[in-house]
């Protein structure tokens, strides 16, 4: 029995005239294009690889004349859109109506070589190509003439829209062939005038050697991967290859046959470029249970089968994914498919591949944009991102926390901290970025510290636990963006963002592409060549360390160097990258109101303001130093210099420091400072606000050039009874003065002694101690506890400098023999420390370390458990005492003193230039300078070799 039309089949039943592919009753006509519907729609589901399709039946099929014998096969043509071919004689139809719907339609009465998984057919290739050519993505007619009731399988003629018919131009360039078995059946007088003429054509493409019937020819070899994928990559990187699309697996991923020669062909998985698309419908292997597409996944696919499969595209060899699968820019004659994907929404940028793509990837970025804009396909739901709040800012840079972090400054003087964008500087959890941690920092600093930026704000971090919001921003500089620098120069890498993260620098492609190249090149952290990391040696760790350095930072001038640290108006951590040493400074010359360490802390009237102009000049700037002492504690005095001009000055003349006239005159800007503290008193500046001129007294100058244009201070007879505890390196000595001092103080450590003996008092510090800090040790020669104060730390060592403030000596300690001196019977303020900083007045002890240490060592003999009378000749501002010393018990005059007896033994000189307080001891210097002259002639102490002045 006759299948009726449109019946029973591979579509189920149809009534009898319907046709879902468009019926159109044109007898012996063809359709007009005009009329066909436009815009054609998308294709449906891709079909299923050749290797799995069902061939065509070789053997000879038993025909079924469709619909009767009584109708001419010319008087039904229906309509559709050729999806892809199969081989030379099968093609895929797809409805025009429908997409969804397919038919596999087979051409009638012929038959070609076909491509099959034990091995293609000889020509297989080259036939399907001939047809793919002629009719894939083209809207055909067609009428079916049998089926084959066993396979269901449909044959039938195809034509084209002007006509041709489908066979017929196969045959005649020799691509098709006749079956044996065509003609056999009784046929209509239509199709035996048919056959006949297909056997005329198929005779002359014979006798002509077209297609299957040519004599030579290569075989087309097809390798089904890439062999080895790196080798692959290297050969055909950056190369554009012509290929075909075989099968459309997603919306971004195809199989595409790369046509590397005429006879060698490479089909490989290949991946587009710049973008992912959502997952198609497909079929877990394990349950054999279909996985739901994500949305638009289908559509995605449909978008690009309509437009790729089987079609000729040029595709850019880029790159290899993690899973060693080809990545490529696949371009059709319009250009790249992905941009197109992106511009109807039906795929997203993927950050993955835009070092392959450089430059390209913006176009990609631009059209997800525009499909963002005009909400389409995926981004149906996008809202818009709001406008970051501050816009593009002018700020200063203030401070550089690390190679990503930086503090800045606004015009109001608003200061906050900002991440640049899309860059990380390298990580202490990174073992091989931990050493170009100071590198990295230092770079941003020379860069940008007091420099004025644009600051343009990305985006915002919220806080999350353990973190802080943060600001990220771009930072411009001179027109160049400071974030594609770090990362050109290897001191930053990027920030793999998540695919929905919009808080990233609008250059993002850019810095990507720089890090490949930085990489490549082996900058900065990628050099594979750690430095070592620079380790600078505090020299105000303690004064032993000071005075080994002083002298070498005595000898140059104008010493480059860094502020680390600003502790104060006048008081800094300076690195000396030249000597490779950090070293407490402070600036001589003047004094600078105290700001308040701690909160709680009470600043001295305009000490704070002192402290933030430092701060805002200063910190971490490049600056210039000179060094001209030391002090008691180890730090270093000198003057400071920010582009050329005295720091020290700077403080003056904003009424934010007094100048101290000793320390002035010694450091050689005295006039320069008076000048500039002039200039701040008239403006009635910060500390001068209330300044009263007839109040003002002239500064004291204290030291002189031997001028008489100002009086002699006269001798005062101040006497006091001391014992001296301590003498240092420097000849400089610690003294008792004997009274209700020293009487408090033993009855004080009699009951410190108690109190340490106690086991409940012997809990250690609660924690690392602070220079500065109080505390009570227990001093290693005789095991007493004795209080004490912090002058340095080392935390590596767990070990801090102290000073034994009663007594003047001071030596190292671990922390855990310190414990705190909270209790207020034994606190400073109860009782203040008793040492008092002297020095032995008209004296000027030897340089020479050998000559020094005599006099040193004579000095202590002298002095040793011993209670002397000082006279205290002069008081310095900072309290320092100037003394001459007696022993009452050999002493019979003012002149018969200690002092004299270390001169007339060679062991000190009379200064040759004396301050304005020592020159009103005219009779005391005349003895001295006696007794010194008789040491020379004698060759005594430091004289030994002759006059060693006569050179000055």
């Amino acid at each position: 029995m006759d299948t009726p039309r449109g019946g029973n089949g591979p579509y189920g039943y149809r009534p009898y005239g319907y046709n879902p592919y468009g019926v159109i009753a044109r007898p012996k006509k063809y359709i007009n294009p005009a009329d066909l519907p436009e815009p054609f729609p998308r294709p449906s589901t891709p079909p299923t690889p050749e290797s799995e399709q069902q061939q065509p039946v070789q053997d000879p099929p038993q025909l079924v004349l469709n619909p009767s014998p009584s109708r001419s096969y010319t008087m039904i043509l229906s309509v559709a859109k050729v999806k892809s071919v199969l081989s030379g004689d099968s093609l895929v139809l797809t409805s025009i109506e429908n997409p969804n719907s397919e038919r596999v339609l087979s051409l009638a009465y012929c038959t070609s070589p076909h491509l099959r998984k034990e091995g293609d057919e000889q020509w297989a290739f080259e036939a399907r190509d001939a047809l793919r050519k002629l009719v894939v993505g083209k809207h055909v007619q067609f009428q079916i003439l049998y089926v084959v009731p066993n396979s269901k399988r449909e044959y039938g003629n195809v034509f084209l829209n002007d006509g041709r018919n489908i066979s017929e131009a196969m045959v005649e360039e020799g691509w098709l062939k006749l079956r044996e078995d065509a003609g056999r059946k009784d046929e209509s007088e239509e199709i035996i005038q048919h056959l006949d003429k297909l056997r005329l054509l198929e005779a002359t493409a014979r006798s002509e050697d077209k297609g299957l019937w040519q004599s030579g020819g290569e075989r087309i070899n097809v390798q089904h991967d890439m062999g080895d994928p790196q080798s692959f990559l290297e050969k055909w990187k950056g190369q554009s290859l012509t290929g075909i699309v075989e099968r459309v697996l997603s919306g971004d991923r195809m199989l595409v046959r790369l046509i590397t020669s005429p006879t060698e062909h490479i089909q490989v998985m290949t991946l587009i470029a710049g973008i992912r698309a959502p997952t198609t419908d497909r079929v877990n292997p394990s349950t054999g249970q279909v996985q739901p597409a994500e949305e638009l996944g289908n559509e995605a696919r449909r978008f690009v089968e309509d437009r790729l499969l089987q079609r000729n595209v040029k595709v850019e060899i880029l790159g290899l994914s993690p899973q060693n699968q080809l990545v490529g820019a696949v371009m059709h004659p319009r250009g790249s498919i992905a941009k197109f994907l992106l511009e109807d929404g039906l795929a997203k940028c993927t950050d993955h591949h835009s070092t392959l793509l450089g430059p390209e990837m913006r176009t990609l970025r631009e059209a997800e944009k525009a499909a963002q804009a005009a909400k389409k396909g995926l981004f149906k739901d996008h809202v818009a991102k709001p406008a970051a709040q501050g816009g593009n800012l002018d700020v200063q840079v203030t401070r550089v926390f690390s190679a990503d972090v930086v503090f800045v400054q606004n015009r109001t003087g608003v200061e906050k901290r900002v991440n640049i964008s899309s860059v990380r500087g390298p990580r202490s959890s990174e073992q091989s970025e931990v050493p170009f941690r100071d590198e990295a920092k230092e770079f941003l600093r020379k860069k940008l510290i007091g420099k004025r930026v644009r600051l343009t704000t990305d985006g915002t971090r919220p806080a999350t636990e353990g973190f802080d919001a943060k600001e990220v921003v771009s930072i411009t500089l001179n027109d160049k963006n400071i974030n594609l620098l770090l990362v050109q120069e290897g001191w930053c890498s990027v920030i793999r963002h998540r695919r929905d993260d919009t808080d990233r620098a609008p250059n993002y492609d850019e810095l990507l592409l720089a890090q490949e190249k930085a990489k490549e090149e082996k900058k900065g952290m990628w050099s594979g060549k750690p430095t070592k990391a620079k380790q600078y040696i505090d020299a105000s760790e303690s004064v032993q360390k000071a005075k080994m350095q002083v002298a070498t930072l005595q000898r140059q001038k104008k010493i480059p160097a860094v502020v680390d640290f600003v502790k104060g108006g006048s008081r800094f951590v300076v690195l000396v990258p030249r000597e490779n040493i950090k070293l407490n400074f402070v600036l001589g010359g003047i004094r600078a109101p105290k700001s308040a360490r701690n909160p709680n802390d009470k600043a001295e009237p305009f000490g704070q303001e002192a402290h933030d102009l430092a701060t805002k000049r200063l910190t971490q700037r490049d600056v210039e130093i000179d060094v001209f002492n030391i002090d008691k504690v180890g730090g270093f005095i000198g003057a400071l210099y920010i582009n050329k001009e005295s720091f020290a000055k700077v403080l003056v003349e904003e009424g934010l420091a007094t100048v101290h006239g000793y320390s002035a005159e010694q450091s050689g800007n005295s006039n320069e400072l008076q000048a500039a503290e002039k200039r701040a008193k008239d403006a009635r500046k910060s500390l001068w606000a209330d300044w009263d001129p007839s109040m003002d007294e002239p500064q004291e100058q204290e030291v002189t050039k031997g001028a008489d244009d100002s009086a002699p201070v006269s001798r005062e007879k101040d006497y006091r009874d001391v014992v001296i505890t301590n003498i240092d390196e420097s000849g400089k000595v610690k003294l008792q003065i004997i009274g209700t001092g020293t009487s408090a103080l033993e009855t004080m450590m009699t009951k410190f002694k108690s109190f340490h003996m106690n086991p409940s008092n012997a809990s250690g510090l609660p924690g690392p101690p602070k220079a500065g800090e109080y505390v009570a040790a227990k001093f290693s020669e005789d095991g007493q506890w004795y209080r004490a104060r912090i002058r340095a730390n080392d935390r590596t060592a767990k070990e801090a400098e102290i000073v034994y403030v009663d007594y003047g000596n001071s030596e190292k300690m671990p922390w855990s023999r310190l414990r705190p001196l909270s209790q207020a019977e034994f606190s400073p303020q109860k009782l203040r420390p008793q040492a008092v900083d002297a020095v032995l007045s008209l004296l000027q002890l030897p340089t020479s370390k050998d000559y020094l240490a005599d006099a040193i060592d004579y000095i202590t003999h002298a002095t040793a458990n011993k209670e002397l009378v000082a006279n205290v000749d002069y008081t310095a501002p900072e309290g320092t005492l100037y003394v001459t010393l007696y022993d009452h018990k050999t002493s019979e005059n003012l002149t018969d003193s200690i002092n004299k007896d270390i001169i007339s033994e060679g062991h000190a000189m009379v200064p040759k230039k004396l301050k304005n307080w020592e020159r009103g001891f005219g009779d005391v210097l005349k003895t001295l300078r006696e007794k010194q002259e008789e040491a020379k002639t004698q060759r005594l102490g430091m004289w030994e070799y002759g006059d060693l002045t006569e050179d000055d």
